[in-house]
């Protein structure tokens, strides 16, 4: 049978998920393009494990669609997932094995995976040092690299990542985030699910938002941020006067900088600024309006959020995993 033409690696369409009566998920959408690392994010509880399970066919879907390089995940299972490598939780080894013969073990689960492959993976992931070593010798950032090169066994086009970064020092966080970065260059699709907003916006392309069950917003990052950005930091004297110009112009005043800011940022206002909810586009006319009207404007410093501030914002400050 000729190969399925597929736009997107990974498409999750109007996920949804029902245990008992209640709805876990209630409305879940994106894709995952070849080549792309994809971050999903979420407060405890919000969803994330359960969708991830039903994107590795552990669990059924009660509504919506999972394609993967176009086969049905719920209707074709032994296809779809034939493209896929993943690592659910924690990744499964055994530690009274060498991670070569961990690895050997699981390639005789997979057709066409011979020592030759084995060998790839492991120059893949930089274990050729100590493959031949048992495995509970290694460091926890090893066993997650022994993991992964399981994972690629079968060169999948799409990679799972459920929370990769856990335990990691890091130094071990630094060279996975690497890792991960060069498997993406050359053509494969990650999907990395992380409570970490720092690592998500140092390695993600785009990233999906979920809160009690349902995507809140999926894009890139720099986009989401941007769309967003709607603060700016104004240094004016006076500066009742220059507030009041603010406020007649409907621009609405932050009372608690600390709240929406960075404490870096915060820590820094001086007596004479304000911070203002508005658009870029509107701070060029009122610059001149206040000089016109003899407000000294000092300066004006447009704020961008950071991924954790937009995340706390959208999911109304509920904690993450």
């Amino acid at each position: 049978m000729a190969e399925q033409q597929y736009d997107s690696v990974l498409s999750v369409q109007n996920l949804k998920k029902r245990i008992g009566r209640k709805w876990i998920i209630k409305d879940v959408t994106f894709d995952v393009k070849p080549g792309e690392i994809f971050g999903f994010l979420g407060p405890n509880g919000a969803g994330k494990t359960t969708t991830i399970r039903m994107l590795v066919d552990l669990i059924k879907p009660t509504e919506g669609k999972i394609k993967v390089c176009g086969y049905d995940v719920n209707r074709d299972p032994e296809r779809a997932l034939k493209y896929v490598g993943s690592i659910v939780e924690n990744p499964e080894v055994y530690t009274y094995l060498t991670g070569w013969e961990n690895l050997e073990h699981f390639a005789r689960m997979q057709p066409g995976v011979d020592n030759d492959r084995i060998q790839e993976v492991v120059d893949i992931v930089r274990l050729d040092q100590r493959i031949h070593d048992k495995v509970r010798t290694y460091s926890l950032g090893m066993r997650q690299r022994l993991g992964i090169a399981q994972a690629l066994l079968g060169r999948p086009r799409l990679l799972i990542l459920d929370e990769p970064t856990n335990g990691l020092d890091p130094k071990g966080i630094k060279e996975l985030r690497v890792f991960i970065k060069q498997l993406a260059s050359e053509g494969m699709a990650v999907f990395v699910s992380s409570h970490l907003l720092s690592e998500i916006q140092l390695l993600c392309n785009r990233v999906a938002i979920i809160s009690a069950g349902r995507v809140l917003a999926v894009g890139g990052v720099s986009e989401l941020i941007e769309d967003h950005s709607k603060l700016a930091i104004w240094h004016v004297s006076p500066l009742e006067q220059g507030k009041k110009m603010l406020m007649d112009a409907g621009i609405a005043l932050v009372a608690r900088p600390a709240d929406v800011m960075d404490d870096t940022i915060v820590a820094g206002l001086g007596p004479n600024a304000v911070v203002a909810e508005m658009h870029e586009d509107r701070i060029s006319d009122m610059v001149q309006q206040m000089v016109q009207a003899g407000v000294h404007v000092e300066g004006v410093q447009r704020i961008q959020p950071t991924l954790e501030q937009l995340f706390l914002k959208m999911t109304e400050g509920e904690s993450i995993e």
